[in-house]
């Protein structure tokens, strides 16, 4: 393809002569260049031809050739290099003379790689494609070219055809990155050891065939003044490998100190947060310490009292001993006087009188030693009552004492919960995305429940006054937590998850259906199973139906299910021990939660260890699985 004066008309030989003042005014102005660095000269109307680098010499016999014209060239040809050849003989006469001065061979030039200009995005130039009728390959097809140059990774073929050559040019673009640049590296070197490089297709004369040329496109390309260079003129840059590797150190070095500046930011909001952790468990350690001295003084008061119990027992028993022997004492005594008396009966009527009469003394005085043995079995009985009703009072104010301490220890595991709590809400507020919507409202939710907390916890101080008061606000305010976690978190804590909600009281369908497709086919078992476990649902509300008697376990009455009710006996015999079990267990949980209205509860279940969750454990599981949730909202 030839770069005329920018008209596109054709005109006859006559006229040749006319229309050579344009491409020459260009040639005078530069517009069109002949001469490059190194005495190099180019004819700028046979650019992408297979020689570009002429002598004087040659140039000139080219030009003057082609002016003169053979029959193949047009007239537009031969003007212009008509006017070539009036450059020539004007104004670079002086060249006549001077040797061509030849650019050295890539790989001998003293100029690094690092320092030569390449056109970025990494380009790949491909030349003398010329369609064959008989290979069948369609060489005008992008997709054949990005198939046949694959194992380089190109990411787009242009093709730049010429009509009046019948060949094309194509420019293969690869990725902007260092990969990229590897790829295309390895892409002009295979075709240089083949020798088909840029070098090569400069010293080829009149190559026949299809076989392509193949060089990565630098400075020189992008100042050709042929379609490739027009191209890349308009479409890439000329940078440096040095340029490329500075500006990514440049950008490297921004994001290094970007990052360094937030690290610090976010290492001293966490030592704020350290230090106020480090306060609040310095404040929970001495909470601890003092219910730890006072539960060691209650222990040492409790000793005390036993002590002392015990010493006032041994003491009421050992004079209860002293009076019982010397009772036994006084009955020896009297016996020995009875049996005396008894031996002189046979004396004067005067003796037997006066015997008669110490006989009746001695058996008033028996009569009295009786009356006082009674007494005294009265006084023991009441001793006996004495302490037993001392040791219930005794055991009256232990339970008290320790459900005091209970209440206590509940009310200092509020505190702590709500301590922790704050410390991990403030954790949340420094690392939570303050864009993220789903964190804001749980961070919301959360300050709500432990502003409410804190009102308990006032609450409870106010109605710490007294025992009772205590024990029913602490429980009262307990409840209500769970009720409102229950309420608010039933949906979080759903599904396989180790804290939860369970319906106590509830039969589950699934334990049925499981026991029973051992019995019936899948769709059956499914039916049976749904209407057996309703069955047994209904009984189970049936207030009037209380299988449970009362039994005497270690001295103590306890209520237990009773395995020889009717319908309980039934149920086993006819499906199974699992059902059973089932069955027994929601009657159980049913009995404890909901006595009296008969219908399943809500309750906060630790599935892990398969017992009702603590406050905490709940708290803790949310805070733990925060991301999870997160995902899951947004």
């Amino acid at each position: 393809m030839e770069h005329s004066s920018g008209e596109e008309s054709e005109f006859s030989d006559s006229e040749i002569a006319e229309y050579k003042d344009k491409p020459y005014q260009q040639l005078r102005d530069g517009t069109l260049k002949v001469k490059y660095p190194n005495g190099i000269l180019r004819c700028p109307f046979c650019a992408g031809k297979k020689k570009q680098n002429f002598k004087y010499k040659d140039l000139h016999q080219h030009a003057s050739g082609v002016s003169k014209g053979s029959s193949n060239r047009n007239a537009k040809q031969k003007a212009n290099h008509l006017a070539l050849t009036l450059y020539l003989e004007n104004e670079l006469a002086d060249e006549a003379e001077t040797p061509l001065k030849v650019a050295p061979p890539v790989a001998a030039t003293p100029v690094s790689e690092e320092q030569d200009l390449f056109c970025w995005p990494w380009t790949g130039i491909v030349v003398n494609i010329v369609k064959e009728p008989d290979s069948g390959d369609d060489v005008e097809d992008t997709e054949f070219w990005m198939k046949k140059f694959s194992k380089y990774k190109p990411e787009v073929v242009q093709l730049l055809n010429d009509d009046k050559t019948q060949s094309a040019q194509a420019l293969v673009t690869f990725n902007n990155d260092w990969i990229g640049f590897k790829n295309a590296m390895e892409f002009e070197k295979s075709y240089e050891a083949a020798r088909h490089s840029k070098k090569d297709w400069s010293l080829a004369e009149n190559p026949k065939g299809s076989s392509i040329y193949v060089w990565l496109a630098r400075a020189s390309d992008f100042e050709s003044q042929d379609p490739i260079g027009d191209y890349l003129r308009a479409n890439r840059e000329l940078k440096t490998i040095a340029d490329l590797v500075k500006e990514a150190v440049k950008t490297r070095n921004k994001t290094v100190v970007e990052l360094a500046s937030e690290i610090d930011m976010r290492n001293e909001s966490l030592d704020d947060l350290q230090m106020k952790f480090n306060q609040k468990s310095m404040s929970l350690s001495r909470i601890i310490e003092e219910k730890e001295n006072l539960h060691q003084a209650f222990f040492e008061e409790t000793k005390k009292m036993q002590r002392l119990a015990r010493e006032h027992v041994k003491r009421v028993l050992d004079e209860q001993e002293m009076l019982n022997a010397d009772l036994e004492k006084r009955k020896r005594k009297l016996d020995a006087w009875s049996k005396e008396l008894n031996r002189r009966e046979a004396l004067t009527e005067r003796e037997k009188l006066k015997l008669d009469e110490e006989k009746q003394k001695n058996d008033m005085q028996n009569s009295s030693l009786h009356k006082a043995s009674l007494e005294q079995k009265k006084a023991d009985e009441s001793v006996l009552r004495l302490v037993e009703e001392q040791k219930a009072k005794k055991e009256e104010a232990l339970k008290k004492v320790l459900e005091l301490e209970r209440q206590l220890d509940a009310k200092q595991k509020l505190e702590m919960e709500i301590e922790e709590l704050k410390g991990k809400l403030q954790v949340m507020k420094h690392l939570g995305d303050a864009d993220d919507t789903a964190v804001q409202e749980q961070i919301k939710k959360m300050n709500d429940e432990l502003e409410a907390k804190m009102e308990e916890m006032d609450g409870v101080e106010e109605m710490n006054q007294t025992l009772v008061v205590k024990e029913r606000q602490s429980n009262d305010e307990l409840q209500e937590a769970r009720k409102e976690l229950i309420k608010g978190l039933q949906d979080m804590l759903s599904g396989t998850t180790n804290i939860g909600v369970k319906r106590m009281g509830e039969l589950d369908s699934r334990v049925f259906h499981d026991a029973l497709k051992k019995k019936f086919d899948p769709d059956d078992a499914q039916i049976k199973a749904t209407e057996l476990c309703s069955l047994w649902q209904d009984k189970l509300k049936n207030p009037e139906w209380h299988p449970m008697k009362v039994v005497l376990v270690d001295g103590v009455h306890k209520e237990v299910i009773d395995e020889s009710d009717e319908l309980l006996k039934d149920l086993k015999a006819e499906w199974g021990t699992v059902i059973f079990d089932a069955v027994v267990t929601a009657f159980k949980e049913m009995n404890e939660y909901n006595p009296s209205g008969r219908y399943a509860i809500n309750e906060l279940w630790n599935f892990k260890d398969n017992r009702k969750a603590t406050l905490k454990e709940v708290i803790s599981y949310i805070l733990k699985n925060l991301k999870s949730l997160k995902r899951k909202r947004g």
